[in-house]
């Protein structure tokens, strides 16, 4: 059986319901990731989790060592990941408390370290990236989606951001006119390094906010942690769906 790992954001430092079995301090040579790799059973079956942020969540986007954190996951046995990301909302139909499934990303990130391939190579390595999702990996959470009755959209392009500061609403327009249904700060490079290592790769995103310009308020912290906690209990219930019947 394939082995997952779940890769948890904003709202999902640990997992609930998660029998840890070993908390794994690795190290990798790109540094140490965000926290301790931890290999567990979740849904009835072995997964190993990880909290992108760290726990407690300490570590702002542009921050995390995106490279360590899949390279010890593939060490510690991930066989595909399934990232967990909380949004913002843009297009109409990814209000609060959303689940999307992203077939598509664009990456408006800079300075972050993005790719494997680099320093005193063989050759020079070139990925495809035209699809950054596995597809087979969508499917599996849009069945799981379609089984737990909320609302959900099994397509949408993700705008990842540099972060940390929230996008001011030109910013958003512009996301729009290029053609992204929600923004985050966490999409780039996780997806691409996962194409670098060839595992599959697939993204479950809740949405926590409109993003900015799309409401009359203002975004608040607490509006978006009373997303997160009314959100994430769908989100565990989709894993613990794929899990359980894949």
């Amino acid at each position: 059986m394939t082995v997952y790992a779940i890769i948890g954001g904003t709202g999902l430092t640990q997992l609930e319901g998660l029998t840890i079995r070993q908390a794994l301090p690795l190290e990798t040579p790109y540094g140490k990731p965000s926290a301790d790799v931890l290999r567990g059973e979740y849904a009835g079956r072995e997964v190993l989790f990880l909290a992108r942020h760290g726990h407690p969540h300490r570590i702002p986007p542009h921050q995390v060592n995106y490279r360590a954190n899949l390279w010890a996951l593939r060490e510690a046995g991930a066989e595909a990941f399934l990232a967990v990301n909380a949004v913002g909302g843009i297009h109409a139909a990814m209000g609060t408390g959303h689940l999307c499934v992203p077939h598509q990303i664009v990456d408006y990130t800079y300075g972050r370290a993005h790719t494997y391939f680099e320093g005193e190579l063989d050759a020079v390595t070139h990925v495809d990236f035209s699809y950054p999702y596995d597809e087979a990996l969508r499917q599996k959470l849009i069945a799981a989606l379609g089984a737990e009755g909320c609302a959900w959209s099994g397509h949408g392009v993700y705008g990842c951001t540099q972060g940390p500061r929230l996008e001011t609403a030109a910013e958003i327009t512009r996301l729009e006119r290029d053609g992204c249904d929600i923004v985050g700060m966490t999409g780039m490079p996780e997806a691409v390094l996962a194409r670098e290592l060839d595992l599959p790769y697939a993204c479950l995103a809740l949405v926590v906010n409109p993003a900015a310009g799309k409401s009359h308020q203002l975004i608040t912290m607490a509006d978006i942690e009373r997303a997160l906690s009314e959100g994430m209990g769908r989100v565990k219930s989709v894993l613990g769906r794929l899990l359980a019947s894949h």
